[in-house]
């Protein structure tokens, strides 16, 4: 037979997506985000990304190859989109080697150990930065001032909030230091390459839900449970805790909401768990800004909801067809 038939269970939905697309896609959404990143910190933007996006490439190459005796299949996108994401993740002054150390955890660690795409229960990007995190904490800390790269300690707002906070200085008192809302919508501040463009990553959030990559839940629950937590705390407190808006536009929310808490592989199936996937985020988020040693948290939190995301799909489970929804 020229032409072998696949036989499956109903129900049989046609669809032209493949990983490919999904993959091409979401890069696309990033690409307005990555153009403003190297506007801002100029060329050394670009060597970030470039060697996050190869080294990836090549680690995931070399593993397929050699010692998972496998046909690599790079054209699929996915280990440029995990390039990419960890170059979103760190400031533009960082040494390439660490890039490469990052690219290498991202990869070899986090996805191919477990046995490659679909199969890693971890966002391998958020793997990555995380390891850069704690094992250069310095380099990881020291932005560059906005339209150079010089490797300046010019503080996020979330830093300058942080510091301040702890070394009891008045939450009036620091709001003279911290950028004005348009700069933080705009992104005209310190922050890694992904941090400091949030009307450019919505931009890329509006293009995904055009072209059905995601859905809105994800991003929203994340993001909703942000304001609506701190939002609390704000009222509560208002001269301890800054206002939700504030924390919805600064650090990673926006790139961790939108593009990394809803990689498919990590996350959970149904709407209803993705609401609980979601809102443990958002709150793990603002705990730990708020409360934690670390003045950004929304990688910590959506590693941890990864990990929980084998019992909510449990707990959750998706409507089988013709049968009775639990979720």
């Amino acid at each position: 037979m020229n032409r072998l038939l696949t036989i499956s269970p109903s129900p049989h939905i046609h669809s032209d997506d493949s990983v490919n697309k999904i993959m091409y896609r979401v890069l696309f959404a990033l690409i307005p985000a990555l153009i403003w990143s190297v506007f801002t910190f100029g060329l050394d933007a670009v060597r970030v990304t470039v060697l996050a996006i190869l080294s990836c490439m090549a680690f995931e190459y070399l593993i397929q190859r050699f010692i998972l005796k496998q046909e690599p299949h790079l054209n699929d996108g996915s280990a440029a989109l995990t390039g990419l994401l960890l170059a979103f993740n760190v400031p533009a002054s960082i040494p390439g080697w660490m890039v490469i150390a990052g690219s290498f955890i991202a990869i070899g660690v986090a996805k191919m150990s477990f046995g490659g795409l679909g199969n890693n229960p971890f966002n391998p990007a958020l793997v990555g930065r995380v390891f850069m995190l704690i094992s250069f904490p310095v380099q990881m800390t020291t932005w560059p001032t906005v339209g150079t790269v010089d490797a300046v300690s010019s503080a996020t707002p979330l830093g300058i909030l942080k510091e301040g906070l702890k070394s009891g200085r008045p939450l009036s008192e620091l709001m003279p230091q911290l950028p004005a809302g348009s700069d933080l919508l705009y992104g005209n501040m310190p922050g890694s390459l992904g941090e400091i463009s949030a009307l450019l990553l919505l931009m890329g959030f509006g293009y995904m839900l055009w072209k059905k990559v995601i859905t809105w839940h994800i991003p929203v629950f994340v993001l909703g449970t942000m304001f609506i937590f701190q939002g609390i705390l704000w009222m509560a407190s208002p001269d301890r805790f800054m206002e939700p808006v504030f924390h919805l536009l600064t650090g990673g929310a926006m790139l961790g909401a939108i593009f990394m808490a809803t990689d498919m592989v990590t996350s959970p199936m149904s709407h209803k768990g993705q609401f609980i996937f979601g809102m443990g985020i958002g709150i793990i988020t603002i705990l730990i800004r708020n409360f934690g040693a670390y003045p950004e948290g929304i990688s910590f939190a959506i590693l941890i909801m990864n990990g929980f995301t084998p019992l909510i799909n449990a707990y959750v489970k998706p409507k089988r067809f013709g049968g009775k929804n639990n979720g």
